[in-house]
Formats: C-alpha cells, structure tokens, sequence
C-alpha cells in the first residue's frame, strides 16, 4: 500500500472527525433507529429509512477515514524549506487579475480549495513543485490558460 502524505494539522483534523463519528454520531444514529423501530411497520416508516441511510455514510466515513489514517504519511512542513513542494505556503499573484492568493499544498485527504488547501496532484500545484519565489508559472485550468508569479514561499 502507498503512503499518503499528510500534514500534522491536517492528520489531527481527521482523527478528531473520526472520534466524533464514533463516540458521538454512531451513537445518536443507533439511537434514533431504535426509535423508529418503535414506531411500527418499518417498510412504511421514513424516519427508519432516513435513520438506516444516514448509518450507512455513518460506518462508510469512519471506514474510509481508518484506511486513510492508517496509510498516513505525517510530515512537518516547518521542518522544510527551499523551493516549492509537499507542505510549502504559496503566495501567488495572477497576472492578468493582479488579484493574490495563498495556498498551502497538501494531501488529497486534507485537500480543501475553499480554505486554500490545495491538492498536491492539482494541476497548479504540480506546476507550482519545484518552482522559487519570483518564478512565473503558467496553468490550463477550467477557465482557461492562466498566469502567476510566485510571490513568496513559507513552510509552517
């Protein structure tokens, strides 16, 4: 099996969504099934079946998360510097928009584009490996062929 790589912050974030799964919402569904059980004719009860298929993500999440905790490759990006890779805090400024960014690349499991946590096989940030401050990089992206300088480049 592969390693995946992971950061520390991002390692942490999984295992507190797993604890919660299994101490907290396991639980409560196991409960509120018990519940509609209660109820009577179960092939006519919607809150039985909403209850079953909220288990079902339930035990698929904590699965998943298990075997993604379980192949982890936790590293430290504070004890990394040089040029861009696995870790590195990017400041980027596009140049047609002049409009900044800042994202940290990470593993596919912590990936989030929303709080700048970008996927380490993304095709920005597998232009971005490699590359210094100051280098220019171009990217096709779904909007078309876009342009960035890297401004700046941290490992936290």
């Amino acid at each position: 099996m592969d390693k995946l790589p992971i950061t520390r912050r991002g390692y942490q974030a999984l295992e507190q969504e797993l604890t919660r799964l299994k101490s907290t919402e396991r639980p409560a569904i196991i409960r509120a099934i018990a519940e509609a059980r209660e109820h009577g004719d179960l092939s006519e009860n919607a809150e039985y079946h909403a209850a079953r298929e909220k288990q079902g993500f339930i035990e698929g999440r904590i699965k998943e998360l298990e075997a993604i905790l379980s192949r982890a490759d936790v590293i430290d990006p504070a004890k990394l510097s040089g040029s861009i890779k696995f870790g590195a805090t990017v400041d980027l400024i596009d140049e047609d928009t002049e409009e900044k960014r800042r994202y940290q690349i990470v593993g596919e499991a912590e990936a989030d584009i929303e709080r700048g946590l970008l996927n380490m096989r993304s095709p920005l940030a597998r232009a971005l490996i490699g590359k210094d401050e100051g280098d220019s990089i171009e990217v096709n992206t779904p909007g078309g062929q876009r342009s960035y300088e890297i401004l700046a480049i941290r490992y936290e």
